[in-house]
């Protein structure tokens, strides 16, 4: 026997482990799977449609009751708009209520002062000067003021200058005679005196 027959002898009697197998990272094709097991694993998980239903139900009445509630609170705002809005007119409207029911007494004097027999000029007097002080009374008491301007300097917020005269011993630009009485309410101007003022001759 030769050599070369040896050698294909040894190589025919080599055990199957010790022959290569087939590597699936060198490129070789992996075995087979077993039939079915791809389509379980691909299969979609089972969904529970009555719970997706019942979810549904529920949200579906949470967003009912949330556009209700919010329906009556866009009324109840409307409504408060609406009531706001006619008491504003109802307060400019009796706004001077309560001063024209203290006025009331000073117009039932001028009406007995007026029915009074004439003839007496002095006891008329001395009714219209009662009067009179009645009416400052209630004015005096609602905030209002006479501004005090002869002998003040000018000012054009509170005075108003209609005439112009020769200052002589006063200074300039200042007051020299009221004509026409000023008055504040609460400290605000809310008629300026009408007023004659010094001027250089």
């Amino acid at each position: 026997m030769t050599e070369q027959d040896l050698s294909l002898e040894e190589t025919r009697a080599e055990p199957a482990e010790s022959r290569p197998v087939p590597d699936e990272q060198a490129g070789e094709p992996a075995a087979p799977a077993e039939p079915g097991q791809a389509e379980e694993q691909a299969a979609p998980e089972d969904v529970d449609l009555a719970a997706l239903q019942a979810e549904l139900a529920r949200k579906t009445a949470l967003a009912e009751e949330h556009f209700q509630r919010l329906a009556r609170l866009q009324a109840d705002f409307e409504n408060f708009r609406k009531r706001t809005l006619r008491e504003k007119e109802d307060l400019l409207k009796f706004a001077a209520e309560k001063l024209i029911g203290q006025l009331l007494p000073v117009l039932d004097n001028f009406e007995r002062a007026l029915a009074a027999p004439e003839g007496d000029g002095a006891a008329f007097r001395s009714g219209v000067e009662m009067i009179y002080r009645q009416l400052m009374d209630i004015l005096h008491r609602e905030g209002l003021e006479s501004l005090q301007c002869v002998g003040q300097p000018f000012d054009p917020s509170r005075h108003e200058a209609v005439m112009r005269q020769p200052a002589g011993e006063q200074p300039e630009n200042t007051v020299l005679a009221e004509l026409q009485k000023g008055y504040t309410l609460h400290g605000k101007v809310i008629r300026p005196a009408m007023v004659c003022v010094a001027c250089q001759e």
